[in-house]
């Protein structure tokens, strides 16, 4: 068969494909404690489930607008507007069935082949490989970990050029934790008025944080009509398999949005939809979401303070997210190997840091999506390999 040029551009996910070799050694019977998959270990919580329940016995089961059904985008556009403290109208709004949608629409809706996208490095693999998919020209800025995983704005201002049409944030940030600071934002937003380029801000992990968030960039003026903010219902009401996600950004490219929707899924499930309106709306809700990040944030502690116990390995603490990125080059063990073996040898799943960039070689990243016993399990297997493991060249 012959394939188009374009899929040779087209990435993957490393945590899917370390899934899989961890379930292979499980079915031999080996141990593996999983380390690699960003999603939450808690169940979605029940008030939600019944509403979907009630909702497809009401007969939620057929299409929606594209967009979305009305009294959903209503509801995310009051979520957005008393989390940022600005108006925002529901045909700003568009609901997809997973959130990844969001940027493949803008990319497809606002970047021509050549442009240039600037974006995190390291970062979520599907910003690049979505950028290169659609022939624009990806210029990653480095997060390094001695400015907490935030951007050198003056470094960030030098990757800007005539052709710069696109700049991906993601803060909270998949895989550091990093949480881009009020100064940074307001330096970016000042950037991208002068310049003219926009900015997509994925807040997927925004509320599931350990201190108090700085103010979204969208709430800055001039910043609401040249800003996508890319969200979902994933990680905040552990709804991974519910597929539902949603970008905020101006009406009019909302409804170019809903055209794409329209040539590619048509639209969500109707039922997920409804269910949103429950979780955003619900008191239950929230106090289900309270005691999830309040149990991040002690397996964030116990996670953070006994891999710097391990000799070779520095771990910084991050602000939110339920990710780890420990620095691990004082281990003499390169990161890809470190993470390999881990999985053969220690049956400790984790995903070598450059498979979310060039700055990440290095590092591994760590979910802490796991018990509190299984991750000091993991923390004593970590230190056992380390402590008995001879170092490979380092690269």
């Amino acid at each position: 068969m012959r394939f188009a040029e374009r899929m040779s551009r087209l990435g993957t996910e490393s945590a899917f494909e370390v899934l899989a070799q961890a379930r292979k050694l499980e079915a031999t019977g080996r141990s593996i404690i999983h380390l690699e998959i960003g999603e939450p270990d808690f169940s979605t919580p029940d008030n939600i489930i019944e509403s979907a329940y009630g909702a497809m016995r009401g007969g939620a089961t057929h299409y929606t607008p594209a967009a979305g059904l009305p009294q959903v985008r209503e509801a995310i556009a009051a979520n957005m507007a008393s989390r940022g403290g600005v108006p925002v109208g529901p045909e700003q709004v568009v609901v997809v069935p997973g959130s990844k949608n969001i940027l493949h629409f803008l990319l497809l809706s606002c970047v021509e082949e050549g442009d240039e996208v600037i974006l995190p490095d390291p970062g979520y693999p599907v910003y690049r490989s979505l950028t290169d998919f659609v022939g624009a020209r990806a210029r990653p800025i480095a997060l390094r970990e001695e400015n907490g995983f935030g951007m050198d704005m003056d470094e960030f201002e030098s990757l800007i050029t005539p052709r710069t049409r696109l700049v991906i944030i993601n803060s909270p940030q998949n895989p550091t934790g990093g949480v881009l600071t009020e100064a940074q934002l307001d330096r970016l937003a000042e950037l991208a008025i002068r310049h003219d380029f926009l900015v997509l801000s994925d807040e997927i992990y925004s509320r599931i944080c350990f201190a108090d968030l700085p103010r979204p960039i969208w709430t800055r003026d001039g910043m609401q009509e040249r800003t996508v903010v890319l969200d979902g219902l994933s990680k905040t009401y552990a709804m991974c398999g519910w597929r539902l996600g949603y970008g905020v950004m101006p009406a009019e490219l909302a409804e170019r949005m809903a055209t794409l929707m329209i040539n590619t899924s048509s639209c969500a499930a109707a039922f997920s939809q409804l269910a949103a309106v429950e979780a955003l709306t619900s008191p239950d809700s929230e106090l289900a979401v309270g005691a999830m990040v309040a149990e991040f944030r002690a397996r964030r502690d116990l996670l953070v303070e006994g891999l710097n116990s391990i000799p070779g390995i520095r771990c910084h603490l991050p602000q939110a997210s339920f990710y780890a990125f420990p620095n691990v080059e004082g281990t003499g063990i390169e990161s890809r190997d470190l993470a390999a073996r881990l999985l053969s040898e220690a049956g400790v799943a984790v995903l070598a840091g450059q498979a979310f960039g060039d700055a990440g070689r290095g590092y591994i990243r760590l979910a802490y999506t796991v018990g509190r016993p299984q991750l000091q399990e993991a923390v004593s297997r970590i230190r056992a390999f380390v402590g008995s493991a001879a170092p490979a060249t380092v690269s």
